[in-house]
C-alpha cells in the first residue's frame, strides 16, 4: 500500500484547503453549524472517488478494534434498511454509521461532500459555464437568500480529479464507484486483500 503513500499525503493536504476554504466563506457570511435537525450526517451522499474510499480505509485502520466492531455493525444495519427502504419506494433518511454520540468517528477521514456541504457554492463547469448551488437550510435561515460569499469548489474538485486520475493509474482501476459511506465501510471492512475495492 505504501506505493499511493504519496497521492494519500496530497489528498490530506487538500482536504486541509478544503477545510480552510469552508471556514473562510462561513466566516464571512456569519454562519455558524451547531447541528441541527437537518442534520447533514442523516443525509444520503454518494461518493464516487477511489481516493475517497482509500483515505477511509486508512481512518478505519486507525480504531480500535472495538469501534471497528462497532462501524461495521451499524454500516451493515444502515445499509439493510437503506435498501428495504429503497424497495418499498419510501424516503430513505439514516444516520452516518460513523456518527457516534454525535459526534464522527473518522471526522479528519471525512470524505469531500462532509467538508464541502452546507454552503452556498459555485462550480464552473468544463464548457464555463457556472453551476450554482444553495447552502442547507440552516445556511439560509442564518444568511439569507443572497449570502455575502460562496464557496467556489472549483480548484478544490479540479485537484480531486488530477489525484484521482493518478490513483486510478496506479492501481490500474477502471471501474466506477457510487458509494454511501455505510457501504465503503461494509466494503473496506469486507476486503480479503490489500487492493482498491477487492472485495467487491
Amino acid at each position: 500500500m505504501d506505493h499511493h503513500r504519496h497521492l494519500m499525503k496530497a489528498l490530506a493536504d487538500l482536504f486541509d484547503d478544503m477545510d480552510r476554504a469552508y471556514d473562510e466563506v462561513a466566516g464571512q457570511c456569519g454562519f455558524e453549524c451547531n447541528g441541527c435537525e437537518d442534520n447533514c450526517c442523516r443525509t444520503r451522499f454518494y461518493h464516487h472517488t477511489l481516493a475517497e474510499y482509500l483515505f477511509l480505509k486508512e481512518g478505519l485502520a486507525c480504531l480500535s478494534d472495538n469501534a471497528r466492531q462497532r462501524v461495521a455493525k451499524r454500516a451493515v444495519e444502515v445499509m439493510t434498511r437503506m435498501r428495504a427502504a429503497e424497495a418499498a419506494g419510501r424516503p430513505v433518511e439514516e444516520m452516518c454509521p460513523l456518527n457516534e454520540d454525535e459526534r464522527c468517528l473518522l471526522y479528519a477521514s471525512r470524505p469531500m461532500i462532509c467538508r464541502l456541504h452546507g454552503i452556498a457554492h459555485q462550480l464552473r463547469r468544463p464548457d464555463g459555464q457556472i453551476q450554482s448551488g444553495p447552502g442547507c437550510g440552516d445556511f439560509d435561515r442564518q444568511c439569507g437568500p443572497q449570502p455575502k460569499a460562496v464557496l467556489d469548489r472549483t480548484p478544490l474538485y479540479t485537484a480531486m480529479a488530477q489525484i484521482e486520475r493518478q490513483l486510478r493509474s496506479l492501481w490500474d482501476y477502471h471501474t466506477k464507484i457510487k458509494m454511501t459511506i455505510a457501504e465503503m465501510v461494509v466494503a473496506i471492512l469486507d476486503e480479503p486483500g490489500d487492493g482498491p475495492l477487492s472485495g467487491t
